[in-house]
């Protein structure tokens, strides 16, 4: 592999900042990605998942759902650990939009109202970390060092 795109996509670009964005982020996106693909934590699990999103349009409804509860489920562990952090970061981002233009922006910003403000704020903070990398205590390092050998 292209070494200079292995740096790109595993060098982080911060030091510990990224842990305290990406740890707590991780385990938010991981926890409501297993209320879609698995029922925990009072989810609905694919079928129900998936008939909610049919309903407001996207189609087909069990694929959308798995693609977001996926993108959530593993691409938050794999913030919280720091693995292909830019990689997650950019689906975790991507899947923030979505939420946000298809399901809360209609009801304004505020959370209350059922807006766009939390989705918002993981969208922000997905992109910072797409932008910026895992940091320091990131799995991604590991990976660089073996990758540039």
């Amino acid at each position: 592999m292209n070494r200079s795109i292995v740096k790109t996509l595993l060098q982080p670009d911060a030091g510990l900042a990224a842990l305290v964005l990406r740890v707590p982020v991780g385990i938010i996106l991981a926890a409501h990605g297993a209320q879609k693909l698995f029922a925990w934590f009072g989810g609905y699990g694919l079928e129900g998942t998936g008939q909610w999103m049919a309903s407001i349009g996207l189609e087909p409804g069990f694929l959308m759902a798995l693609l977001a509860g996926s993108a959530e489920f593993f691409g938050g562990l794999a913030l919280v650990l720091g693995l292909l952090t830019r990689p997650a970061a950019v689906v975790a981002a991507f899947t923030m939009l979505v939420a946000i233009f298809s399901v809360h922006f209609s009801h304004g910003l505020f959370l209350s109202n059922n807006g766009y403000e939390y989705a918002l704020s993981l969208f922000a903070i997905t992109a910072a970390l797409a932008i910026q990398g895992g940091g320091r205590l990131a799995l991604d390092n590991l990976l660089a060092q073996r990758c540039g050998r």
